[in-house]
C-alpha cells in the first residue's frame, strides 16, 4: 500500500504545480497537522483513497471548519485495507489553545484509548503532529516531544509512527527517517514524503502479550 504523508507546509510540487502523475498509486493520504483545509480538500478531490488527518497545534480553524471530504482521526482508530491507524493531533502546551497539550494530558488521552487498541489487536500506524521525545524533537517547549508517544511505541511497536511540527528548515536536528528501538520506522511528514508499507513490520501480539505490555500490573 503506497501512502502519501504530508504535514506544516502545503507542497507547492502538489498544490501548485499539481499533474495527475504525482498522486498516481497512492493508497492513502495522510496529514500530521498543520495545514489549510482547502490544502487537504484540495487533495481529497484529487485521488481516490481515505484522507485522514490530526490537528496541529496551529489548526484552531478547523474547530469551525474541518477539511470537508476528509477524516479526523484524533483519539480514535480506523481501520482501512486492514491496516489500524491511531491518531493523536497537538502539541506541547506553551499558551492556551484546542490542540495544546501538557505531557500528563497526552497520557490521559492515550490511556483513554488502550482498552480499544487491545481490542484491535495493537496498532500498525501511529499518527501524531507532535513528535516522540527524543526522536526528532528540539529541545525547546514548543517543540518538546511527548514521553508518552515514546512509551506508546516500546508497549505497541507499531510498524510506523507517523509526525509533523519539526520542519526541515529548522536546523541539522531535521531527520527524515529514524528507526527507534522498538523497531517503529518514524517519519517526519513535514511538506510531502511516500512510502510502501512494509507488512513485514507488522507488530505480532496475542491480545494477552497486548494487554501486559499496555496495563501492566493491572494484567494477572
Amino acid at each position: 500500500m503506497k501512502i502519501l504523508v504530508v504535514a506544516d507546509e502545503e507542497s507547492k510540487s502538489l498544490w501548485d504545480h499539481y499533474l495527475p502523475e504525482k498522486l498516481a498509486g497512492v493508497d492513502l493520504i495522510i496529514s500530521c497537522g498543520d495545514l489549510r483545509s482547502e490544502y487537504l480538500e484540495f487533495l481529497a478531490t484529487m485521488v481516490k483513497c481515505p484522507v485522514l488527518y490530526v490537528p496541529g497545534n496551529h489548526d484552531e480553524r478547523y474547530v469551525e471548519s474541518p477539511p470537508g471530504g476528509c477524516t479526523n482521526i484524533d483519539g480514535r482508530i480506523f481501520i482501512y485495507n486492514g491496516i489500524r491507524i491511531l491518531g493523536f493531533g497537538g502539541a506541547m502546551k506553551y499558551k492556551k489553545g484546542p490542540y495544546m497539550f501538557s505531557e500528563r494530558e497526552m497520557r490521559y488521552h492515550i490511556w483513554r484509548k488502550k482498552l480499544s487498541i487491545i481490542r484491535n489487536g495493537g496498532i500498525d500506524i501511529l499518527v501524531t503532529h507532535a513528535p516522540a521525545k527524543g526522536y526528532g524533537d528540539l529541545p525547546d517547549l514548543p517543540h518538546h516531544g511527548y514521553k508518552c508517544f515514546d512509551d506508546l511505541l516500546t508497549e505497541c511497536r507499531p510498524a510506523y509512527m507517523l509526525h509533523g511540527h519539526v520542519h526541515a528548515n529548522y536546523g541539522s536536528r531535521f531527520r527524515r527517517v529514524t528507526v527507534h528501538p522498538s523497531g517503529t520506522h518514524i517519519i517526519n511528514g513535514f511538506d510531502k514524503y511516500y512510502f510502501d508499507f512494509d507488512e513485514a513490520l507488522r507488530p505480532s501480539f496475542t491480545r494477552r502479550e497486548l494487554a501486559k505490555s499496555l496495563l501492566g500490573k493491572f494484567v494477572v
